[in-house]
């Protein structure tokens, strides 16, 4: 799963990537401290942005991958 974001007037940015096999991978500027990455049992992902602030507006999205 790959996680972007999508500021106002601006281009995608990778967020974060994970896999039901490895631990999740933040791209540089981005940590879990802010975006934090789950899974459950039912292998669905989730990602909750921690202390909202109006520099997070932005569209979020996500992207599936079966490699």
């Amino acid at each position: 799963m790959f996680w972007y974001q999508q500021p106002p007037r601006n281009g995608l940015k990778l967020v974060a990537s994970t896999s039901t096999w490895m631990q999740n991978s933040y791209e540089e500027g981005y940590s879990e401290a802010k975006f934090d990455i789950s899974r459950d049992n039912n292998y669905r992902f989730v990602m909750t942005i921690k202390n909202v602030t109006f520099s997070d507006a932005a569209t979020y999205f996500c992207a599936a991958s079966d490699h």
